[in-house]
């Protein structure tokens, strides 16, 4: 039995859809008309989007309040992944633009027949579908099902993997760390990759070589740079120990204290994505015109000066790049780090985060049911934080002098 009927809400999503696109073509002198029946069948499609798979069980009478808030949810999702592509495109006919960008449309090299373009394509399209398509939609099928690896039986579960995570204080946690190792991580990570790519873009002997030598740490695996980090910062082994207790007379436990252990995460985890920042940094630092240097150095201003008013704006495209980059890193590909620093996620799970806890759920624990739903958590998350950063830095960076 339904707390609240499936055909009133379409009709609800129905009329929600039929009021945005006829407003809109109303104010675009279209016909509301038009709009408005085409508004109430893009709404009423983008609620059954979600709701059709889960044959609206969120809102069954047993589920909770938390269960038919993430069911409005899902249908307010739905509605905007169909109505919002149906808006862009009818207010572009409205005001007779073309639906291909003048800039996108080739010039030359085009084929004679349209069709040719398929045979070509045809190896990368199998490759998306194999390996990214069909597993997101079995990762989104397997978030709503009790799901053990190598079971034979899975149970439909609605969408209690994602709403139990709401009062698991412990996965709170997990974010908040995620999110403070993963800024921590970008920061210092561009920082410090900005300070030494200027420093070794100076003309001095072996300029080469040192460029060579700051870059290589990209080359290696993240499985790699755990265990020289392993080595290096082991509590009672470690060099850095034995330098610290003999000038200092401290030995911070780098592995075994919860406070200490996220630091050498952080501190591993620079080190190895510095290589690639200084790499475009320095690439970055070569497109800059010396004249406007010159003029500036002319004009009377001072090293750090030219530096923030000609150079910094020169190398946003760079930064605006990396810091897209480096935020994937920090989020998706800390794991083997992690792991071989600090097996299990660290001194109690400090180190713990939400990709890892993805892999313990989904490959020790064979849950894959949580696993998929905490990997779909953390794939939106990561999305939101870059959506938010092309909003609000994308309309800062400059291209071209």
């Amino acid at each position: 039995m339904m707390v609240v009927s499936p055909v009133l809400l379409s009709l609800a999503a129905a009329v929600i859809g039929g009021a945005v696109l006829g407003l809109m073509f109303q104010r675009l002198r279209g016909s509301m008309l038009l709009g408005t029946a085409l508004g109430a069948v893009a709404g009423a499609a983008g609620s059954l989007l979600f709701m059709l798979p889960l044959d609206y069980c969120t809102f069954e009478a047993e589920r909770e309040t938390i269960d038919r808030i993430f069911g409005y949810g899902l249908i307010g999702v739905g509605m905007a992944v169909v109505i919002a592509p149906i808006a862009w495109i009818s207010a572009r006919v409205l005001r007779g633009h073309s639906l291909i960008s003048a800039t996108s449309q080739p010039t030359q090299g085009t084929f004679k027949h349209g069709w040719m373009a398929f045979p070509l394509l045809a190896p990368t399209l199998i490759v998306l579908l194999g390996f990214l398509y069909y597993p997101s939609l079995e990762t989104l099928r397997l978030s709503t099902r009790l799901a053990r690896m190598g079971a034979r039986r899975e149970v439909f579960i609605c969408v209690d993997n994602f709403t139990r995570l709401v009062n698991d204080a412990s996965y709170w946690d997990i974010i908040g760390r995620t999110m403070y190792i993963s800024i921590l991580i970008v920061v210092i990570s561009m920082a410090l990759s900005l300070l030494i790519a200027t420093m070794a873009y100076l003309p001095v002997k072996w300029a080469s070589f040192y460029r060579v030598m700051l870059v290589w740490p990209y080359a290696i695996s993240p499985a790699v740079a755990g265990i020289i980090f392993l080595l290096m910062f082991n509590p009672s082994g470690g060099i850095i120990n034995h330098f610290l207790g003999d000038w200092f007379g401290i030995k911070p436990g780098w592995l075994n204290d919860p406070s200490v252990a996220p630091w050498t995460v952080i501190l591993a985890s620079v080190w190895k994505s510095m290589g690639f920042n200084i790499l475009f940094y320095i690439a970055g630092l070569q497109n800059v015109p010396k004249d406007l240097l010159e003029a500036g150095s002319i004009d009377g201003a001072g090293v750090l000066r030219r530096f923030w008013h000609i150079v910094w704006p020169l190398l946003s495209p760079t930064t605006f790049f990396l810091i897209i980059t480096n935020m994937t890193y920090a989020f998706f590909e800390t794991f083997a780090t992690i792991d071989y620093l600090t097996p299990g996620g660290g001194p109690l799970q400090s180190t713990t985060t939400m990709m890892y806890r993805v892999i313990q759920l989904g490959v020790d624990n064979n849950d894959l049911g949580k696993a998929a739903a905490q990997s779909i958590v953390l794939f939106l998350m990561v999305i939101g934080m870059t959506l938010v950063t092309f909003r609000t830095n994308g309309t800062k960076v400059t291209y071209g002098v």
